[in-house]
């Protein structure tokens, strides 16, 4: 199951968020290579912001679900780590056994925020890249990769992020992934100043603007993750129908934006007899 490694070789991979087991399959059905569990998709549809509230426990339930719902690998985002090396060689250790193929840490504080807001703080570069080596110590396999995430650009500079890769990279880590970038330009001189496999978020909404996949492929990033889209576009469809349902007392009128019973069973590989 775990060959995000050898898939990473080819380039050119793009990761669809899921925020549950189910959309994490039908992310494998639309052919996607690669599944990301969001650490804010998984906090939000549990009714919380995403600011690091869920449990390593909490995390690793909900990703085992995802992970052991696919055959493609899964990249979880465990935000912050859950604290400070030794729980950060903790994680790495649960969520490799779970089967996941990878684990992405941050260098924001504790009270972490979402990548594109402001007022985010930073942790030094010493004591993430101390969480660094945790991780990459902690795994019982290489082919479980790291991914390290650096906030510095809306921090502190786009200088500063750079050099925090190249200290997170000599740490050990996989894959650099610089979180809201506000340029193509940024996009462009990060990937020229770090010399490592890259991740870019394309986020909704964000400080990032919207730039095709292709592009961020040639401008030398590997991988490009959607964490939200899925669970945006889920939440607008349900108020809407909720709306109507509300209004008109039926859904009758909604059926053909429905996914119907067969396409679920197929989905789920659920044979009802009879």
């Amino acid at each position: 199951m775990n060959n995000l490694k050898r898939l990473l070789k080819k380039g050119g991979l793009i990761a669809p968020g899921a925020f549950n087991a189910a959309s994490a399959m039908l992310i494998e059905k639309a052919g996607f290579p690669v599944v990301y569990i969001s650490g804010a998709g998984l906090s939000n549809s549990s009714g919380r912001p995403d600011t690091g509230l869920l449990t390593l426990e909490e995390t690793a339930v909900f990703s085992s679900y995802i992970v052991n719902s696919v055959k493609i690998p899964a990249i979880v985002d465990a935000d912050t780590g859950f604290g400070g090396p030794r729980e950060v060689k903790r994680a790495v250790e649960t969520f490799e056994e779970i089967g996941a193929g990878a684990i992405q840490l941050e260098d924001q504080a504790g009270d972490k925020r979402c990548g594109h807001l402001a007022g985010k703080k930073l942790v030094s570069a010493k004591e993430f890249v101390a969480k660094i080596k945790a991780a990459v110590n902690a795994r019982k396999s290489k082919g479980f990769l790291i991914i390290a995430r650096t906030d510095a650009s809306a921090v502190s500079g786009l200088s500063d992020a750079v050099d925090r890769a190249r200290l997170y990279i000599e740490a050990g880590a996989d894959i650099i992934f610089p979180e809201a970038l506000a340029s193509r330009e940024e996009f462009a001189a990060f990937s020229r100043a770090v010399d490592a496999p890259l991740m870019a978020n394309m986020t909704e909404f964000g400080k990032t603007p919207y730039i095709m996949a292709d592009e961020f492929f040639r401008l030398g990033y590997s991988l490009v993750i959607f964490p939200m889209t899925a669970f945006r576009i889920t939440m607008r469809a349900t108020e809407d129908a909720l709306a109507t349902l509300r209004k008109k007392g039926t859904q009758k009128d909604m059926l053909g934006k429905m996914q119907t019973r067969e396409e679920l069973y197929k989905l789920l590989g659920y044979k009802p007899e009879g």
